[in-house]
């Protein structure tokens, strides 16, 4: 069997995220939460579909709705999930979180909110549950800079192979460590 790199492939030709599919208890409840509270708007699904869903759309993304009402057999957790920013969940870019926080008060949904600082810049999130428990971000995201890692500063310490004693660097300490692997791979890179 031969090992092939995957750096040795071209990235698929993908264009965009198209949609998110989530499996729902109720597709009527959670078409009522994606229009009411996220504002996507119900959008026409092929007739040739033999089970109850709903694709809703906005902001350049789908979402796709299927109904599957035994949902709760598999559910071990007979109470609602805790909200953990670090959970599996889809994030939005907002304009205005201050306004999202008192939309979700009003309609008295749960959330829960975390900031990220960046070198001054500051992101401010807040993290919801759908009908379902999906965790939901919205977020002003945008305020940091998407940098690709190759646009990290980087200065090589020859001969210090060992990640744990390097010192991160603008872009943090794995980045550096990718770096660092990198330029001595190329070093040692014989023709």
């Amino acid at each position: 069997m031969e090992i092939v790199e995957a750096s040795s492939y071209e990235a698929l030709p993908l264009l965009s995220l198209n949609h998110v599919s989530l499996l729902v208890r109720s597709v009527t409840t959670s078409v009522r939460f994606y229009e009411d509270v996220l504002g996507f708007a119900l959008i026409k699904r092929p007739s040739s579909f033999n089970f109850h869903g709903a694709w809703l759309f906005n902001y350049g993304i789908g979402i796709h709705l299927l109904e599957n009402e035994s949902m709760d057999e598999y559910d071990t957790m007979n109470e609602p999930r805790p909200i953990n920013p670090k959970d599996n969940h889809i994030s939005f870019q907002c304009r205005d979180v201050g306004l999202v926080k008192k939309r979700l008060e009003e309609m008295g949904m749960r959330y829960v909110t975390a900031v990220v600082e960046e070198e001054g810049i500051q992101v401010d999130q807040v993290f919801f549950h759908d009908p379902d428990g999906y965790m939901v971000e919205l977020c002003n995201c945008e305020n940091i800079p998407i940098m690709p890692i190759s646009s990290c500063s980087f200065k090589p310490k020859h001969g210090n192979n060992n990640y744990k004693k390097m010192e991160a660097t603008k872009c943090g300490l794995m980045e550096t460590f990718m770096m660092e692997t990198l330029s001595m791979d190329m070093m040692n890179f014989s023709f």
